[in-house]
């Protein structure tokens, strides 16, 4: 029986066929695993996420974690998923084994966590934030913390989380208030709310390693005066045990739409309610240097906002398989030309339209699923390149595709849990069936780790720009590059390539000309519908890939990769064409608006 979570088939596509991670095995790193390897994982992943995460993930949703003023409680199916999951060792999955880790390629753990993401978000969030804790703390604190505080973590008897809005600031980082005071012994004593964090308190391990910006007295103004500090919910005594009650305290939990699974929590630290030491303030270590913190959060960000596109490409691609299962499954209405009215219904997939949502999915579920993944074996290279220049190409190109792999499978794969609905017609919107709570799941993406309008203005404001458009001329050459082979091959990949390159190249004329007149407003004016068309190009490239990948090989999986690209060029692609001609004039419509007009 096929899995509705995902398609093993596709993933071994992508990793083997597309983008060959077993040549990763050659490099020093990954020389420990194999092709072999690489499939024992995905298929633990498959069955761990069926009957661990998947069981419960209904039940995580309606019965959402509650607080009596002293405890947190959640279900204890979650607990015994994140037991699995650690047990398996896929915590460490990518980190170095003398840590405990596997050093797997980053492409393969990605696959391999996109089964927890598709079957249950709500606990997969646990790890996913975890995770990225730890490896901030391995690339910026020093070896005490990473001692103290990263094995437990890897065990899955510590949990991690990050720190950074405030009621008052939200997404605005310079304006957070939150105060870090030094003392004599080397700590700090830390003071202020943190809103909308994820996993902040809760009793599924011993602890909890909270990564929280902040900001010394005396520092520099703004995001220059932003540092960072580990604050665990409880003290660690120097043999590991732990410790007293540190001075973190939940303030209350936010009720979201979706992933009501992962308690959702406004914390306070330091207002007094714990004082381990008779002092007041919650007791945190200094990551690395004073003042850098927003720097080394953007570690962990960078790392959660690719989390966000694989969660977001996975809720979408479990959505299009079980819409797709129904489909198949229900009769419902005849052909058009059917005259009697007794003949047997059709199933609704042999509907024109039907087809249309299902080929829509797959576009978006298939095109954001590889997006990250490409984007992962990108970390894989950079990590084990052999000389600067290549990591800072790779870097380069990481940057500019990083707002997109988080943002176009925020915006598209949630499209697609909106046609899955649409596909079962009046029983997608009901609790009985998946599809609904997929959805509202999935709509929280385009908000978490950085909302489009952000990432718009990073992508245009930044990316674009950087290092004189180096980022671009990188990802340009990779773009040309795939064209070049896709018309060696001539026929179809040739003609896909060529409508590619006519609309590309006119996306890199109009992003010289957005900045022509100097007018930096102006230019950034339109920064998402910009965001918008340049992930439309981006996810472009990667189908024409796909089909290079795909080409001259028979059967129904290879038609259906082909069809997918020509449904993304043909009623994709030029969505973009009014949004360049919007871009190319200028237009300052929403820039002009004046708020009493409202």
């Amino acid at each position: 029986m096929r899995s509705t979570l995902l398609s093993r088939r596709d993933l071994e596509f992508l990793l083997y066929e597309w983008l060959e991670v077993q040549d990763l095995t050659r490099r020093p790193r990954f020389s420990d695993h194999s092709r072999e390897t690489f499939d024992a994982v995905l298929d633990l992943s498959e069955q761990l996420a069926t009957r661990y995460f998947a069981t419960h993930n209904k039940l995580n949703d309606a019965h959402e974690p509650t607080f009596d003023g002293e405890t947190v409680t959640i279900i204890p199916e979650v607990r015994t998923a994140l037991t699995a999951f650690a047990e398996a060792g896929m915590v460490g999955a990518t980190m170095d084994t003398d840590l405990g880790g596997a050093q797997l390629p980053a492409a393969v753990a990605q696959a391999a966590f996109a089964w927890f993401h598709a079957a249950n978000p709500g606990t997969s969030a646990y790890p996913l934030l975890t995770i990225g804790n730890a490896n901030l703390l391995i690339a910026h604190a020093d070896e005490e913390l990473v001692r103290r505080f990263v094995p437990p973590m890897l065990e899955g008897r510590y949990f991690g989380t990050m720190c950074l809005s405030e009621p008052q600031a939200g997404s605005s980082l310079a304006d957070i208030v939150t105060r870090a005071e030094p003392r004599d012994d080397g700590t700090y004593r830390v003071f202020g709310t943190k809103m909308w964090i994820s996993g902040g308190d809760h009793e599924l391990g011993d602890n909890i390693v909270h990564l929280v910006l902040a900001k010394i007295p005396g520092g520099p103004v703004g995001t220059r005066g932003i540092s960072l500090f580990v604050v665990p919910r409880y003290l660690v005594n120097e043999d590991g045990s732990r410790g007293e009650r540190n001075d973190v305290a939940l303030a209350g939990l936010n009720h979201k739409m979706g992933f009501r699974g992962t308690v959702n929590t406004v914390l306070n630290f330091g207002e007094g309610r714990w004082t381990p030491d008779g002092s007041p303030g919650a007791i945190g270590y200094l990551v690395g240097a004073p003042h850098q913190g927003l720097k080394y959060m953007f570690h962990m960000m960078n790392e959660a906002r690719s989390g966000v596109g694989l969660v977001a490409a996975a809720l979408g691609y479990t959505g299009y398989l079980e819409s797709l299962e129904y489909a198949r499954d229900r009769p419902q209405g005849r052909t058009k030309g059917a005259a009697d009215p007794a003949s047997p219904q059709r199933p609704i997939i042999e509907h024109a339209d039907v087809k249309r949502m299902l080929l829509a999915q797959k576009s978006y579920a298939e095109g954001g699923l590889a997006l990250v993944l490409y984007c992962a074996r990108l970390i894989d290279e950079q990590r084990t390149a052999e000389s600067d220049d290549e990591r800072r190409a790779l870097t380069l190109l990481l940057d500019i595709l990083t707002p997109i792999a988080k943002s176009w499978p925020s915006q598209w794969c949630l499209t697609a849990n909106d046609l899955a609905i649409q596909v079962l017609g009046g029983y997608g919107y009901t609790r009985e069936y998946n599809v609904e709570q997929h959805y509202r799941d999935n709509r929280l993406n385009p908000i978490h780790e950085g909302t489009h309008g952000i990432q718009g203005l990073d992508l245009l404001g930044r990316k674009v720009t950087q290092h004189s458009g180096a980022s671009l001329r990188e990802l340009d050459s990779r773009v040309r590059e795939t064209l070049s082979t896709a018309r060696e091959l001539g026929g179809e990949p040739a003609d896909l390539a060529d409508r590619l390159d006519k609309s590309w190249s006119r996306l890199v004329t109009v992003t010289g000309g957005l900045f022509a007149t100097g007018d930096i407003e102006v230019a950034l004016a339109n920064s998402s519908v910009y965001l918008e068309a340049f992930g439309h190009h981006v996810v472009a490239w990667i189908w024409l890939a796909q089909t290079v990948a795909a080409h001259g090989r028979g059967g129904d999986f290879y038609e259906g990769k082909r069809h997918a690209a020509r449904y993304f060029f043909r009623h994709e692609l030029p969505r973009t064409g009014p949004q360049l001609d919007l871009l190319a004039d200028l237009d300052t419509t929403t820039l002009d608006m004046r708020e009493n007009w409202f």
